[in-house]
C-alpha cells in the first residue's frame, strides 16, 4: 500500500508546515545545553569517569525531541592535548580540571544510559525514515506524534529508535485492519499521550519530594539525585502501569456490560429515554467537593505545607470516591469532581467526603453538592448542564454540608439511609429558580473506610 493510500485510509493529512521553525530548533538546542550545564553542576567540574563503568546503575532524563548533542562526539581530527591551558598564578590552588573536550561527565553518561534504556535503544532514525517505514507521509506521522504530545523536530535530527518505528506501525495497522477509524486512532493516541504525560510529572514530583524528606536534601539537589535512583524503579513502575490499566479497563467493561439493577432502574429517575439516547446518553450522579477558605489559607502557607495540604486533600478524596464505587474525574486546585452510577452511591460518597473533611485535623471543611442527571463523557472528562448545576450548588452550600437539587432529592426520598431538608429557593445563573435540598445521614453506617 502506498503512503498516499494509507494517508487517505487514516485521514491524517493536514496542511502543516514541513519544516521545523527557528524557535523549535532554538528550544531543542537549549534543552541540550541545559542538560550539559546540569551535568557539570552535579559533578562540580570533576573529571569524567570511565563511561563503561556501572552503566547499568545510571539514569538519563528522556528528552523526547531534543536535537542530537554534537558536543558528545569526538572529532577524529582533534586532539584534547592541543587545548589551550593556562597555569594558575603562583601561590594559588588551580581549579579542578574540566572534563577533556569530547568526553562526557559521569552524570551525562548516566543521562544517556537511561535514555537508551527507556527508549529501547540508541536514536538512529530520522523522522522521514520512521514515517516511510510505516508507509505514511511525514504529515500523517507528525499528526500521530503530535497527538502523543511530541514537539516538532527537524528533518536531519536523529531522534527516533526502532521502538518508535514499532509504535507507529502498531497504531497504523489498527486503522488498516479496520479496527479503528482515523478519528478514533487520533483520539486514543491523544489519550495515551496526555495521561502518561501527567502521570510521569506526578511520579517525578512524588519521588523528588520523598528524597527531600528522607535524605534532607534541597529540591534542586533531590532532582539531580533522582537521576541515579530511577534505574532501580523503572521496571516496577512499568509493571504497575500495565497492571493498573488492565484493571481499570476491566472495571470500565463491567460498567458497560454488567450494570447493576439499581443503576438501570435509577437511570430512569427524573428523565425520559433510555441509556442510548443523545445528546447526553449517560445518567450519573455528579458531585463536587470544594475546600472552604483554601485561597486565604494557601497565601499563609509555605510551599512545603501547601503541598502537604493539597496531597492530603487529593488522597482522601481518591480513597473515599474509590471505596464508594465512584470515579474521580479530576481535581482542580481545591476542588474535586466525581461521578457515581446511582443517586444512592453519589449520596454516600458526598456525605462521606463532607464528614471526612469536617473531622480532619488539618484540612478545612468542605462544601459538597451532588446532582443526578444526564451527562456526556468525552476525553476523560464530563460535560452537560448536570455538571454545571452541581458546580452552582456547591457555591450555595454552607461549610460542612451537602446540597442536592429537587430532582435528586426525589430519587432519594424513599431511601432510609438519607434525610432530606428542603431549603429556600435560590435564583441560580443559567438555571433560574431552583430548590436546593440539604442531604443528611439517615440510618446505616454509610461508607466504611479502612
Amino acid at each position: 500500500m502506498s503512503a498516499e493510500n494509507v494517508d487517505r485510509a487514516t485521514g491524517l493529512l493536514a496542511e502543516e508546515p514541513s519544516q521545523v521553525t527557528d524557535a523549535v530548533v532554538e528550544t531543542a538546542s537549549l534543552e541540550a545545553a541545559v542538560l550539559d550545564s546540569a551535568a557539570e553542576n552535579i559533578s562540580g567540574g570533576q573529571p569524567a569517569v570511565d563511561p563503561a563503568a556501572d552503566t547499568a546503575e545510571v539514569a538519563a532524563v528522556d528528552v523526547a525531541a531534543a536535537e542530537p548533542d554534537d558536543a558528545d562526539s569526538v572529532d577524529a581530527d582533534s586532539d584534547p592535548a592541543d587545548a589551550d591551558t593556562e597555569a594558575a598564578p603562583e601561590g594559588t590552588q588551580a581549579p579542578a580540571a574540566a572534563p577533556p573536550t569530547g568526553t562526557m561527565s559521569a552524570e551525562r553518561v548516566a543521562l544517556k544510559a537511561l535514555e537508551q534504556r527507556l527508549l529501547g535503544g540508541e536514536r538512529k532514525l530520522r523522522r522521514r525514515e520512521v514515517a516511510a517505514g510505516a508507509g505514511l507521509s511525514l504529515l500523517s506521522a507528525r499528526k500521530l506524534w503530535r497527538a502523543l504530545g511530541f514537539p516538532n523536530i527537524g528533518d536531519e535530527d536523529v531522534a527516533f529508535t526502532e521502538n518508535d518505528q514499532s509504535a507507529l506501525n502498531t497504531i497504523v495497522d489498527l486503522v488498516r485492519a479496520g479496527k479503528l477509524t482515523e478519528e478514533a486512532a487520533i483520539s486514543v493516541t491523544r489519550a495515551i499521550g496526555q495521561m502518561t504525560d501527567r502521570m510521569v510529572v506526578w511520579q517525578i514530583e512524588a519521588l523528588v519530594e520523598d528524597l527531600v524528606h528522607q535524605q534532607d536534601l534541597t529540591d534542586a539537589v533531590a532532582r539531580k539525585r533522582l537521576v541515579s535512583e530511577l534505574p532501580s524503579l523503572v521496571d516496577a513502575l512499568e509493571d504497575m502501569l500495565a497492571y493498573s490499566w488492565r484493571r481499570q479497563l476491566n472495571a470500565g467493561v463491567q460498567r458497560l456490560a454488567v450494570r447493576a439493577e439499581a443503576g438501570l432502574a435509577s437511570s430512569e429517575e427524573g428523565r425520559e429515554g433510555d441509556e442510548d439516547d443523545a445528546p447526553l446518553p449517560l445518567a450519573r450522579a455528579v458531585g463536587f467537593a470544594d475546600l472552604v477558605s483554601y485561597t486565604s489559607l494557601s497565601r499563609r502557607m509555605n510551599e512545603k505545607t501547601l503541598a502537604q495540604l493539597v496531597q492530603r486533600f487529593e488522597n482522601k478524596c481518591a480513597e473515599i470516591i474509590s471505596v464508594g464505587g465512584g470515579r474521580l474525574v479530576k481535581t482542580v486546585g481545591d476542588e474535586v469532581l466525581y461521578i457515581a452510577e446511582t443517586p444512592a452511591a453519589g449520596a454516600e460518597i458526598s456525605l462521606a467526603l463532607c464528614q471526612a473533611f469536617t473531622e480532619d485535623e488539618i484540612l478545612p471543611e468542605a462544601r459538597v453538592a451532588m446532582v443526578w442527571g444526564r451527562i456526556l463523557s468525552r476525553l476523560g472528562d464530563i460535560y452537560g448542564p448536570t455538571v454545571n448545576l452541581a458546580a452552582r450548588l456547591t457555591a450555595l452550600a454552607d461549610p460542612g454540608t451537602v446540597l442536592v437539587d429537587s430532582m435528586t432529592a426525589a430519587a432519594l426520598e424513599n431511601d432510609e439511609r438519607f434525610v432530606l431538608l428542603p431549603r429556600p429557593a435560590e435564583d441560580v445563573r443559567g438555571f433560574g429558580e431552583i430548590h436546593p435540598v440539604q442531604l443528611l445521614r439517615g440510618s446505616g453506617r454509610g461508607l466504611v473506610l479502612d
